[in-house]
């Protein structure tokens, strides 16, 4: 039995002679523990100018067989490489069946520090650390895209914008296939307010990652807040519908901003002038707004008496008095009449 089988990224080897080595492996192993029942032939992921196995992205059929032996085979070659990672997904009619990660880990000096300086990204107070570590990483393999993006992710978290720009940049003229990379340097457009930048690397990160990660889909929800930012409203209504209508599995922190998308969706609705799809959009809002959060249901039920008011719909004044009761100000500020001259 066939499924969908996705396989992309690379892994890369720094030198000749390992290079010429991992090809007489996989060569050898192909044969002799898979018996050539592997999804790659050799001419078609290894690339001899940048010394590395290069999959820019691969969408097919495979056996689960050939899937299993396929990740193998490069989890094998993985443990003599400097950088990278290759992601491999089986996927029956959109659920996973098998995940493979593959990245460097080995003893070398440049791996384990590339290693360390990931492991304390994002801990708290230990900023320096991780530079430190990313950048021996770096000074011993100069190649090294995923160290300078992880810098880069150090950097943005410390708010030193420019630096972090520049370790995004090197890495993307290094591996132009990281979406992460893309990602990091869309925020940073994000954050100083060049929006139109920040679309182009948003839509890089889309194009190099896939839907089945949770990447893609926050590359998709801050996409829309440039457009709003820019006033392309329909392009910021596209990114918005496919995030709030995709379902997300417990557990992906995607879910904490659904109720922020909805809020961004409902308000560009409205500029749209579509306002029985925002009346909607409010409604599917407000059955994940927890019903203690009176500000955000007054929020949400304001928008929603807009809509139905321009939209010309009955009931807008109750939901803009019950948007006042839940201390909306601006609802208040609706209800009340001009004042006579």
């Amino acid at each position: 039995m066939f499924f969908k089988t996705i396989v992309q990224g690379r892994l890369e080897f720094g030198t000749q002679k390992v290079y010429d080595k991992v090809i007489k492996m996989f060569q050898y192993r192909a044969e002799n523990y898979h018996k050539n029942e592997i999804i790659f032939e050799e001419e078609d992921i290894f690339n001899e100018s940048e010394l590395c196995i290069f999959i820019p992205r691969f969408v097919g059929q495979s056996s689960q067989k050939h899937f299993k032996n396929t990740t193998r085979l490069l989890e094998y070659c993985g443990q003599f490489a400097v950088t990278g990672t290759i992601k491999a997904w089986l996927v029956d009619e959109g659920k996973v069946l098998h995940y493979s990660l593959t990245e460097p880990d080995s003893d070398k000096i440049v791996v384990q520090s590339y290693l360390k300086g990931k492991s304390l990204v994002k801990v708290e107070g230990k900023e320096d650390e991780a530079i430190e570590a990313l950048s021996k990483a770096i000074e011993k393999y100069d190649r090294h895209a995923q160290a300078y993006e992880r810098r880069g992710k150090v950097n943005y978290i410390m708010k030193k914008y420019h630096d972090a720009v520049r370790d995004y940049s090197k890495s993307i003229i290094i591996d132009p296939t990281n979406p992460h990379s893309h990602f990091g340097r869309a925020k940073v457009n994000l954050v100083e307010e060049r929006y139109a930048e920040a679309i182009i690397d948003f839509d890089n990160a889309l194009k190099t990652s896939v839907a089945l990660e949770g990447l893609y889909w926050k590359a998709r929800r801050l996409k829309a807040k440039a457009h709003i930012q820019l006033e392309q409203w329909d392009k910021a209504a596209f990114d918005l519908k496919l995030f709030t209508n995709k379902k997300f599995k417990e557990g992906d922190s995607n879910i904490i901003w659904k109720k922020a998308a909805y809020t961004d969706y409902v308000q560009v609705l409205i500029e749209k002038e579509e306002f029985i799809d925002a009346i909607k959009a409010v409604d599917a809002a407000l059955t994940i707004v927890d019903e203690d959060d009176d500000i955000e249901r007054g929020m949400l039920i304001r928008y929603r008496g807009i809509a139905k008011k321009r939209g010309g719909k009955s009931g807008f004044k109750k939901d803009l008095k019950e948007a006042a009761e839940l201390g909306d100000y601006e609802a208040k500020l609706l209800l009340e009449k001009p004042k006579k001259k």
